[in-house]
């Protein structure tokens, strides 16, 4: 059985506060995009994870997908598996892709061993796998409060636009970029700013890590200029970065940012 977890871009992202617990509360919107990994499970004796692709940092047990299986082994007989995953989405981009395989991991496992867990239960398991999991479970686009678990359905439609998805090549840790930020409550509550027409959004509505990591990482900059020089309507980094992403309502201005971008051009 195969699963094909997808990345997300943040539009809009504010960190409200930080809390006792070393976590920060946010407002964003999670909008999924057709970047995607490969995930397989195929029967086996004992619990293994196979990894093709683009490299992946950290230790291998630490991997979500395993640890999908584990916590559902703890409330589930769930036999060991093979999972091959196989990387497309980069690592320390902001597109949630280690978030979206373990998300996934908790559906496929799911599916394939008749657990019959609903979405509700299965965005629980995501919660204790990390922050932007349960984002993950359902489709479509959502809002993410709280550490970005609170998740609430938010049905917008770009279908009008082109979305151009470019990273550098650059990791930045998610714990590095928070500890760039100072949080502070939004001028105004997201929601509002998306309930505007996309052409002014350039003018409202922020990611809060762009303040913080630009000065630090000036390529960032370079590449959101980029996008709008090229003709974007609007243009923000993704989350924590590296990636950064484009809105085109122009097929001609979305080649002109494919042109300009070159190689670094994710989607």
């Amino acid at each position: 059985m195969i699963v094909y977890p997808h990345a997300k871009i943040n539009i809009g992202l504010h960190i409200v506060e930080k809390r006792g617990d070393g976590f920060h509360n946010i407002q964003t919107l999670l909008y999924p995009v057709a970047l995607c990994d490969i995930l397989e499970i195929r029967p086996s004796e004992q619990i293994r994870l196979f990894l093709y692709g683009l490299p992946i940092e950290g230790d291998l047990q630490d991997n979500l997908c395993l640890k999908a299986w584990q916590i559902l082994r703890e409330d589930y007989p769930v036999p060991p598996a093979q999972f091959h995953l196989y990387k497309r989405i980069p690592c320390g981009a902001g597109l949630g892709g280690g978030s979206s395989d373990g998300a996934y991991a908790l559906k496929l496992l799911n599916n394939y061993f008749s657990l019959g867990l609903s979405d509700e239960q299965l965005v629980l398991y995501a919660a204790r796998l990390g922050s932007d999991c349960p984002s993950f479970i359902p489709k479509g686009p959502s809002l993410a409060f709280g550490r970005g678990e609170q998740i609430t359905p938010y049905p917008i439609d770009l279908s009008g636009f082109r979305i151009l998805l470019c990273a550098p090549p650059l990791f930045i840790s998610t714990a590095h970029a928070y500890a760039q930020t100072t949080p502070k409550p939004p001028a105004r509550p997201l929601r509002e700013n998306l309930s505007l027409p996309v052409s002014q959004w350039k003018d409202v509505l922020v990611n809060d890590f762009e303040q913080a990591l630009f000065p630090i990482y000036p390529v960032l900059q370079q590449y959101k200029e980029a996008l709008y020089a090229s003709g974007a309507v609007y243009a923000s980094l993704s989350g924590s970065g590296s990636a950064l992403y484009g809105l085109y309502d122009s097929e001609e201005a979305y080649k002109e940012g494919c042109k300009l971008l070159g190689s670094n051009v994710l989607l």
